[in-house]
């Protein structure tokens, strides 16, 4: 793969020339720098907004003006069904069936609803795993939980250590803490892909070894939903939640999403019961007991954000048109580009953290800078200023990310250029 590519504009735009999703980079709109699009690679953190996203929120504006309440049951899109609208798509993108997932809330919100369910800690069995340096979301969300049940953070979280160079974690090394901790396990929260490192992670692998340990397993998928093909269904995984607003493209503090597994369809947990969770035939018989939707419907807590949910409704019909296998057969492409002329051309600079097999990322390259921090933030600057979109995390990574909807291979050599400028200047 790697001798096929050239570190040339002729060779970078005849490749995207011949790309055959090349047209959906007109349906986003591209922040743009000094007259030009600027080359964005912040997918990873806040996706571009498809330029049907106005006219769809705007239809639902004109619907509220027009008909008032009557629009939760009349116009194209009546309000009141309007969540199962994002439905198949979504399951489409995760891999999952229509009854496993639902568009609600946020990520943090729908974690706390799913460990009320998934996470039963007894005196036994009361620890979560989670990995080492995990987004402060889920550290802090699972911290709160193990307090919440009257536990201790101090022996009741247990961080999975990195056992490879960079911060990266084998199945070995899960499999090791899973046999050593297991009977003292609850709940296995891992990432899809983690944050930092850009590491993806064996979901069906993972849970196999966890179920074997009679944990629970849920997924943070904020870094992979939209970026690599899922296959949450037949992971087996208990459950997972996302954002939507990254690859997904939905806008910022977009809808979350949630996934059960169907065997939790109607499974009798306990849970946060809302009224829009409550089984839709007999919901506004508005009846004292709750009886919840069958399925991830179920978690629902209250009627769905008309406003927020049409951009995920339109971001979704993209994907579907794309296709997850045709957008992953391209970041591949795309990625593997990016890494070869970091490899080929900017070792000297650059070295990237994330893992080098294809299998074990998605779209993101995390990149540190050779000399530490400080000119790691001198070049995060330069990028910046010559319209070249990453992001910073903490303590030393740049993040670059080429999301195959809307980035060409253009966009990875001008990355390149932009290095190189700044290394010989």
């Amino acid at each position: 793969m790697h001798a096929t590519y050239e570190d040339t504009l002729d060779w970078a735009n005849a490749r995207d020339a011949a790309d055959p999703l090349r047209a959906f980079r007109d349906e986003f709109l591209i922040p743009p720098h000094e007259g030009r699009d600027s080359t964005y690679f912040c997918g990873n953190s806040l996706g571009l907004q498809p330029r049907a996203v106005r006219e769809a929120v705007n239809a639902e504006l004109d619907y509220w003006g027009e008909l008032g309440v009557e629009g939760h049951f009349k116009g194209r899109l009546p309000w009141m069904d309007y969540h199962e609208f994002v439905r198949d798509d979504l399951a489409a993108v995760v891999g999952a069936l229509p009854s496993e997932v639902v568009a609600m809330n946020t990520l943090g919100v729908n974690l706390h609803l799913m460990m009320v369910s998934f996470y039963r800690p007894t005196k036994k069995r009361h620890a979560i795993l989670i990995e080492a340096g995990a987004f402060p979301t889920d550290r802090y969300a699972v911290e709160s939980q193990i307090r919440f049940h009257g536990f201790d953070p101090a022996t009741s979280l247990i961080e999975l250590q990195p056992d490879e160079p960079n911060g990266l974690v084998s199945v070995a090394a899960i499999e090791r803490v899973l046999t050593e901790h297991g009977e003292r396990i609850s709940l296995v929260m891992l990432p899809g892909v983690q944050y930092r490192t850009g590491q993806a992670f064996d979901l069906k692998a993972i849970t196999a070894l966890a179920h074997r340990q009679c944990c629970t397993v849920g997924f943070d998928l904020a870094h992979a939903v939209g970026n690599l093909p899922l296959q949450l269904h037949d992971s087996g995984a208990d459950f997972a939640i996302w954002c939507s607003y990254k690859y997904l493209n939905s806008g910022p503090g977009a809808v979350g999403g949630a996934f059960v597994h169907e065997r939790h369809a109607k499974a009798v947990l306990p849970r946060f019961a809302g009224w829009w969770g409550h089984d839709k035939t007999t919901r506004f018989q508005m009846g004292p007991e709750f009886v919840p939707t069958p399925g991830a419907d179920g978690w629902q807590l209250s009627n769905p954000p008309i406003l927020a949910l049409a951009p995920l409704r339109v971001s979704l019909q993209i994907f579907r048109r794309a296709g997850m296998d045709r957008l992953r057969e391209k970041s591949l492409q795309l990625t593997g580009y990016l890494e070869w002329l970091v490899q080929t051309q900017l070792s000297d600079v650059l070295q990237v953290v994330t893992p080098a097999e294809p299998t074990r990322r998605g779209a993101q390259l995390s990149i540190r800078v050779t000399g530490g921090r400080e000119r790691g933030r001198a070049l995060f600057e330069h990028l910046m200023a010559h319209g070249i979109i990453g992001d910073w995390r903490e303590p030393d990574v740049i993040r670059i990310s080429p999301a195959p909807l809307y980035n060409r291979f253009a966009d990875c050599l001008a990355f390149a250029e932009a290095v190189r400028e700044w290394s010989h200047g």
